[in-house]
């Protein structure tokens, strides 16, 4: 798949894609086959911890980056779900995947019993709330990761995961985020120039994502024989201590591109939010529209404004105002006004095959990839904003990063009887 600037996303074959950006990748498609893996051979072993929608696609995509690359482990929370990934994944994959009912797991503790075997690479792709505890246990038995965004759903775990973000150094261990707006090339083109001065001194940015309810994201209802943990695994998004509600498990990625354009993490954030339209049990705790001002070093204020409402205008971008001109930038294209006028006007090439070339060059390379604490950022930008609208609190990052004790979640995982969190009342949810 080619990005266009005017046409959005242009279907290619994987084969035709390959072709498209060798030139731009050669070394990744080439290099370091030499070196030897898990198994005494040069192939990259890859193991799957999550296997829904979002970890068959990033499989598909690593598969599809490089030669010379296996998934041979598989663990999901439910028997079915690995079962049915597989599959797909076999009929898509069949001379790459080499998963057998000895590697395929399932339950709470089945990320444990594959990161037991000889993977070296895995990917984390299951609910948000459990990615600190699998980017824990993978790092401690010296495993590549990648892992989706966001990386954690509280304070408590995004502070692990920057934690173990620093053993993964000391290992020498790749961390890839799946931030792929970070590889879109017209988006780094107007970066490296807001980096280099041309619309002057940041004065201010705004960051924008508004439409979709996302009502058929899992199973509508719910089946007599299924439990109440059962029922919130299968609509995870729409509760709280699951997805970290939508501004961090879908709008970090706007928050994310804001601070990279600032340089910085923002130091304190004052929110607004509700519940006005998705009001039926089916959609959980979550609200379903945010407002937030960030504020960031040098008094620089960002605005962000987010929801997931059918029928609502549909907007996503993110706009960088300095003292000599702004930048724009969104999906599919970038630019800036002013003094020093540029508008990006080449090829995208798809940015989710090259975050995995990305990493499985550094792992055949033995060169230093690791995101995890940019990424880790990122996700408690957009969880600071969240807490503050549910509480009604302006919050401040030193406070989050060092006081704040909240951890969602329940205390054990078993499937059974689970209450249903409570919808956040600002002015009345406590800040923790």
């Amino acid at each position: 798949m080619i990005f266009s600037k005017n046409n959005g996303p242009s279907k290619l074959s994987r084969r035709d894609f390959v072709k498209a950006t060798a030139a731009m990748h050669a070394a990744v498609m080439t290099s370091g086959f030499g070196n030897v893996y898990a198994g005494g051979s040069d192939v990259i072993r890859v193991g799957l911890i999550g296997c829904g929608g979002r970890g068959k696609h990033d499989t598909s995509n690593l598969l599809t980056c490089a030669d010379n690359i296996e998934l041979v482990a598989m663990a999901d929370l439910f028997e079915d779900r690995g079962a049915g990934a597989l599959r797909g994944l076999k009929e898509q994959f069949a001379d790459k995947i080499k998963v057998t009912p000895e590697t395929l797991f399932s339950g709470f503790e089945g990320y444990k019993q594959l990161l037991k075997t000889d993977v070296d690479l895995v990917v984390l792709t299951c609910p948000p709330h459990f990615r600190p505890r699998h980017f824990k246990a993978a790092i401690e038995a010296g495993k590549h990761v990648f892992m989706e965004k966001p990386v954690a759903v509280d304070p408590v775990g995004a502070r692990l995961v920057i934690e173990y973000s620093q053993l993964a150094d000391t290992k020498n261990l790749t961390v890839l985020a799946g931030t792929q707006a970070r590889r879109m090339t017209h988006r780094i083109e107007v970066i490296k120039r807001i980096r280099d001065g041309r619309i002057g001194d940041i004065i201010s940015g705004q960051c924008v994502r508004l439409g979709g309810a996302m009502r058929d994201w899992g199973p509508m209802t719910r089946k007599a024989e299924w439990s109440d943990m059962e029922w919130q695994l299968k609509r995870w998004l729409f509760y709280d201590w699951l997805s970290g509600d939508f501004i961090t498990e879908m709008h970090i990625h706007e928050l994310d591109i804001l601070s990279w354009a600032m340089g910085s993490h923002p130091v304190s954030c004052i929110a607004l939010g509700g519940r006005e339209v998705r009001t039926e049990p089916e959609f959980g705790n979550i609200f379903d529209h945010f407002s937030a001002e960030y504020e960031y070093p040098n008094d620089v204020k960002a605005a962000y404004y987010g929801n997931q409402i059918d029928g609502a205008t549909e907007k996503c971008y993110e706009s960088i105002v300095g003292t000599k001109g702004t930048a724009y930038t969104d999906w599919s294209q970038s630019f800036i006004k002013g003094e020093n006028p540029f508008t990006y006007d080449g090829e995208v090439p798809n940015p989710e095959i090259l975050q995995h070339q990305d990493q499985i060059n550094a792992i055949r390379k033995g060169l230093p990839l690791n995101e995890a604490k940019r990424i880790a950022e990122s996700t408690l930008t957009a969880i600071m904003g969240r807490m503050s609208a549910y509480t009604g609190r302006q919050l401040s990052w030193k406070w989050l990063m060092n006081a704040s004790k909240l951890k969602l979640g329940p205390e054990k995982y078993e499937f059974g009887d689970l209450p249903e969190p409570p919808v956040a009342v600002p002015g009345k949810t406590m800040l923790v």
